[in-house]
Order: C-alpha cells, then sequence, then structure tokens
C-alpha cells in the first residue's frame, strides 16, 4: 500500500470519528497520552505525584508510539490531553475535521528529529538525486513524515518514485539496522540508533535556515479544553514550571535527569543527548508571535500545504487560527484555577 493511500485512511477514520460525541472525561480522573523515548522534564512532576496533587484528579499515563495514534484516541474519547504531540499529526487530524486545540508548546527540537540515509550508500546533500528509486520508512503522518517530504522538496526529489513503507521510528530503527531499508526517518531514542548505521542530509540548523521547524504541541479535544479550563490550565502551569526548573541550569538537570531518563526507558547518558537538543520555551515566549500568537498556526498552514500537494491529505483547513486556543495558557501564567 502506497505512503498516500495509508495517510487517506487515517484521514477518513478520524473524519468517521470526529463525528462522534467524545465521552466526557471523568472529573476525577482524566488519561494523559505521552511518547516513551522523550525525555522532556514534565516527566518529573509525572513521576513524584505533582500532577495529581495540584489538579485533584487522578491521571492514567498512556504512553503512544505516534502522534497519529494520539490523534484517534482523542477522537475516541480515551484520552483527554496528549503531551508532545508533533504538529504534522495534529494538522492531519484537524484537516480531516476532528476538533482539537493546540495549547501550548511542548518542545523545539529540530535536531532531534530527522532522516538518515543508509551509509553505503555514500548519499548526502550534493546527490541527493539518487535518492529516487530507493525504499524509506516513514511514521505517516508525524513530524518525521513532514520532515521526510519537505527535504525531498527542497532538494528537488521526486517522491512518487520512491518506495515508502509505513513504520513507527522503534521498527524503522530495527530494519535499517538490519540493512533492510535506504534511508529511515524518526525521532528520539530511535533516530540516535539510526544515526549509527548513517547520515542525515541536513542538521537541525540548516533545516530551520530552509523553513523546516519540528516542534510538538500539548493537545486536547475542544470538548474538554470548553469543559475543563481550569484543569487543564493547572496542567500547563505544572508543565511550565517543570520546564522552568530544566531551563534554570546545570544544577537542576543534574538532579532531573535520572527520573527523565528513567520514566523515558533511557539511559542517563541518551537521555541528555537528547535533552540536549531540546528548547523549551517559557509562557511568554509561548504567547508571542513566533508560537502560539500567529507563528505556530501559520506553519500549520506550511505543513499543511505540503501534505496537500504531496497527496496526503485531501485538502487544508482554509486557516488554522481557530485550531490553536491559548487562553488555557494565559489562565496558566495568570495561576488562576
Amino acid at each position: 500500500m502506497s505512503f498516500r493511500s495509508t495517510l487517506l485512511g487515517t484521514v477518513a477514520a478520524l473524519t468517521a470519528i470526529s463525528g462522534a460525541q467524545v465521552a466526557q472525561a471523568q472529573m476525577d480522573q482524566i488519561t494523559v497520552a505521552y511518547f516513551m523515548d522523550w525525555p522532556l522534564p514534565f516527566l518529573v512532576a509525572k513521576n513524584d505525584g505533582t500532577y495529581e496533587e495540584e489538579l485533584g484528579v487522578s491521571i492514567n499515563w498512556v504512553a503512544f508510539d505516534t502522534g497519529t495514534a494520539m490523534s484517534a484516541a482523542m477522537a475516541s474519547g480515551d484520552v483527554q490531553i496528549s503531551v508532545s504531540q508533533g504538529v504534522p499529526p495534529f494538522v492531519v487530524a484537524t484537516s480531516a475535521g476532528q476538533d482539537l486545540k493546540a495549547v501550548d508548546v511542548a518542545v523545539s527540537y529540530s535536531d532531534n528529529d530527522n532522516c538518515v540515509v543508509a551509509s553505503n550508500l555514500e548519499i548526502d546533500k550534493t546527490n541527493t538525486a539518487e535518492l529516487e528509486g530507493k525504499q524509506v520508512a516513514v511514521p505517516i503522518g508525524t513530524a518525521a513524515h513532514y520532515g521526510f517530504l519537505a527535504q525531498m522538496q527542497h532538494f528537488g526529489v521526486d517522491v512518487s518514485t520512491m518506495e515508502i513503507v509505513d513504520m513507527a521510528p522503534p521498527e524503522g530503527a530495527a530494519a535499517f539496522a538490519q540493512g533492510a531499508l535506504d534511508m529511515v526517518c524518526g525521532y528520539g531514542g530511535s533516530l540516535d540508533t539510526m544515526k549509527e548505521y548513517g547520515n542525515v542530509l541536513l542538521t537541525g540548523e540548516e533545516k530551520e535556515e530552509v523553513g523546516i521547524l519540528v516542534f510538538d504541541v500539548t493537545s486536547a479535544p475542544a470538548q474538554f479544553v470548553a469543559e475543563a479550563p481550569d484543569l487543564l490550565a493547572d496542567f500547563l502551569r505544572v508543565t511550565a514550571e517543570a520546564n522552568e526548573r530544566w531551563n534554570s541550569g546545570e544544577e537542576a538537570q543534574a538532579e532531573m535527569l535520572p527520573i527523565m531518563a528513567r520514566e523515558a526507558g533511557l539511559t542517563e547518558e541518551a537521555a541528555m543527548q537528547q535533552a540536549q537538543t531540546f528548547r523549551f520555551p517559557t509562557i511568554e515566549e509561548q504567547l508571542g508571535e513566533r508560537w502560539l500568537g500567529g507563528g505556530a498556526q501559520d506553519f500549520m498552514q506550511g505543513v499543511a500545504g505540503v501534505f496537500t500537494e504531496a497527496g496526503s491529505i485531501p485538502s487544508a483547513l482554509e486557516t488554522y487560527e481557530d485550531t490553536v486556543d491559548a487562553d488555557p495558557l494565559r489562565r496558566a501564567q495568570d495561576g488562576s484555577s
């Protein structure tokens, strides 16, 4: 099955699900989605029970492999909050009609999401035309998928000539290590494994220079945002406080890293290697023009344009302004709950 038909199938499924009434969360318990292999500061607050204490509810934490799976779980009412959902899967879902809201910028990570070409092919940014006809594994509908399409578009590589396989990063990394793929795309600890067997075409800085940004959002169904504004604001406040602590310097990072590593299922060395490529914008920064004040919406429009041009989704929304709701973050900033 082609990557186009795979993603269109996902879009169709989300469209069908989004028409159903989202199950109302029991306000004495919520389910929060997150990623393993993704060492973010919020994991410290998850570990020590700060979220439950501050929100006054029990939290069921569920790990997912991809942002598309998070979208499906939110559409079915099984998940109320998704931490660090990639912008591309968020755009795929909202373009399909799913009523989700991006409520904060979880992390920016241009160096921690990329595509890797097998070393034996000896292909780099100077001879990318040789990628045509090659087999590549991509987690369809994710940030890595968008980055792949954007890089191929930048280099003028015709993706219709490539054999594209939909694989989650851990599976893609394993297949790549066995020599079964020419190119693979992913993020987190899986990307570190991929790099052991190949090379990237563009560094994070080089990607940003050509307009390929990579960041995740915290997302939630619109119904939950409307029904539990105080709870959501408290969740974002606790997250921001964990980020602020991490950003304060080496002493705090040394205390937090072992917990983040353990919660993410990584060694401390691997966790630090990833965390050093992360940036956690403050609430003030997030509410500014670069992020939720307009930049994020514009970027979503660009992501949708790339997906539409590639035939990965039927059409884009006229605007993505309504998919972002900064009010919970403002409430978090004000400490109102």
